[in-house]
């Protein structure tokens, strides 16, 4: 499993990241004590590839391996990549609302409260196709977490996606595109960091 064991707001300053994006919701009352220097293409493209580790919450192994995946699927392969990533389970269940942030929704599918067109699933790298129906599982909709989330205000689901809160059952629609996906990564530097 892939943990981070960095101080959150640390690692957003170094990554240039808003930590809200990651589920820190702490201010910063530092700033960075060094100078600005000149960073170097490679520095640049590292830095992305930091940062789309950080925000999935995935390691090095993974990242490489979805690169991989992308590169051999038709298309551009940066834009195959981060659909990838967003189509993760844990991913999913965090765009769904169902969760505050990707690490809880990773404890959260680790644990097996979901299941992927009625079979239980408990792999938060689990990529969902479309068409597939997440749920949570029947024998879990009565625990205390889910009748609180029942009960709050949801943030809506990307348009690929399709929520009902009141079954706590969602849908895959499409495909993620590149202009329905939020994050703050420049996809193109990781392909060209790994295609050296």
């Amino acid at each position: 499993m892939a943990t981070s064991k960095y101080n959150k707001l640390k690692r957003c300053r170094f990554l240039e990241l808003d930590p809200a994006s990651v589920g820190c919701y702490k201010k910063s009352i530092r700033t960075s004590g060094r100078k600005s220097r000149k960073i170097s293409e490679y520095g640049l493209q590292l830095r992305e590839k930091q940062r789309a580790k950080f925000i999935y919450c995935v390691n090095e192994k993974q990242i490489r391996k979805y690169y991989e995946m992308a590169d051999r699927m038709k298309g551009i392969t940066g834009e195959n990549m981060l659909a990838l990533l967003e189509r993760r389970l844990d991913n999913v269940v965090y765009r769904m609302g169902l969760a505050a942030t990707r690490q809880q929704a990773r404890q959260l599918v680790n644990h097996a409260h979901f299941s992927v067109n009625g079979k239980k699933v408990n792999i938060p790298s689990y990529i969902v196709k479309a068409g597939d129906v997440i749920a949570v599982r029947e024998n879990r909709k009565s625990n205390k977490y889910f009748t609180a989330v029942k009960e709050s205000k949801l943030t809506p689901a990307p348009k690929w996606l399709e929520f009902d809160a009141e079954k706590l059952e969602g849908k895959v629609i499409a495909i993620p595109a590149r202009e329905e996906i939020d994050t703050q990564i420049a996809e193109h530097m990781i392909v060209e960091l790994y295609s050296k």
